[in-house]
């Protein structure tokens, strides 16, 4: 199995990037190999800096590299040679199982729908990101920032991506799926999340428990958490935030040590041929190694053919 990473994304690459490969090449599974795309010389030198010797890691040369504030349809235009357009370029051929990237957010998600494309079927891709649950389990909702506004089609269809990738990837039978609103009641939220919560409840596919509120989203309550980008992004800033206030105040917590970005390492692009995860822009290696984790576990689960098959049909 082959997983790509841009080793030229980030605040912190490529040091901080390649020192994450390193990390994960020490406890991936024997079967993975790492990919890293970038400009080659930077990127050798960063290896032998750390001193690796790994034969697990491999370099794909890419003489171009997107900046974090660059425009992301114009950048993917003029770097054809990019990392990212590069790292693209390989999950379309399928010589690479997936794809990381810590750079440009935007980026990522154009080169996600103009390249690899969404899967047939699904109308907008989404961005998942992680629930820690005072239970010991883990949810997820979505969208968390691709899509700022969504017709009740598109939350609807939310549901079921999460709900594949609940099943496939995190191993929960048979999730629940919740619709985040204002109330628990079913006239309660905008014209858009009234109609979105009859059509979650009218799938026969989905094992829809209702709206649900603010307060649910760390209970058992729901395992999969359908919102729009606009407000996925809100919670999940939001809930970085309690990290970085509780480390402020010296609080040490393994539930809240949960809420660090670094644990999860990135969110994946659902609904798109091919398995992408996007990073914090200030990956670190520990970040960069989990996300790499994360991908290699999407991979192996399969979670991109079950899509493209359950919405063929």
């Amino acid at each position: 199995m082959r997983i790509a990473l841009d080793a030229m994304g980030g605040d912190f690459a490529p040091d901080a990037i390649v020192q994450g490969a390193i990390l994960a090449s020490q406890d991936l599974p024997e079967d993975a190999e790492i990919v890293l795309i970038g400009q080659e010389e930077v990127v050798r030198e960063c290896l032998q800096k750390h001193g690796s010797t790994s034969s697990r890691i491999s370099i794909v040369a890419a003489s171009q590299v997107i900046q974090m504030g660059e425009h992301p349809t114009k950048a993917l235009t003029q770097k054809p040679d990019s990392s990212i357009s590069k790292g693209y370029q390989l999950l379309k051929l399928k010589e690479i199982d997936a794809f990381c990237s810590a750079g440009n957010t935007g980026a990522m998600l154009v080169g996600a729908m103009f390249s690899v494309k969404a899967v047939e079927g699904v109308l907008r891709p989404a961005i998942v990101g992680f629930v820690p649950k005072v239970n010991g389990s883990t949810g997820i909702f979505l969208d968390v920032g691709a899509n700022a506004e969504c017709k009740p089609e598109v939350l609807e269809q939310f549901g079921e991506l999460g709900s594949i990738y609940a099943v496939n990837v995190l191993g929960i039978a048979n999730p629940k799926v919740g619709l985040m609103n204002l109330g628990e009641e079913e006239g309660k939220g905008t014209v858009n999340l009234q109609a979105a919560h009859q059509l979650l409840k009218n799938n026969q596919s989905l094992n829809f428990i209702g709206n649900i509120e603010g307060r649910d989203l760390f209970n058992d309550k729901a395992d999969v958490i359908v919102c729009d980008g606009f407000i996925g992004n809100v919670i999940l800033k939001l809930s970085e935030s309690i990290y970085d206030i509780l480390l402020s105040k010296n609080i040490a917590d393994p539930y809240f040590d949960k809420f660090n970005y670094e644990a999860v390492g990135g969110s994946p692009i659902l609904g798109i041929n091919g398995n992408a995860i996007i990073g914090h822009g200030v990956s670190s290696p520990t970040a960069t190694c989990n996300m790499l984790h994360l991908a290699y576990q999407m991979a192996k689960s399969g979670i991109t053919e079950q899509i493209q098959k359950t919405f063929s049909s």
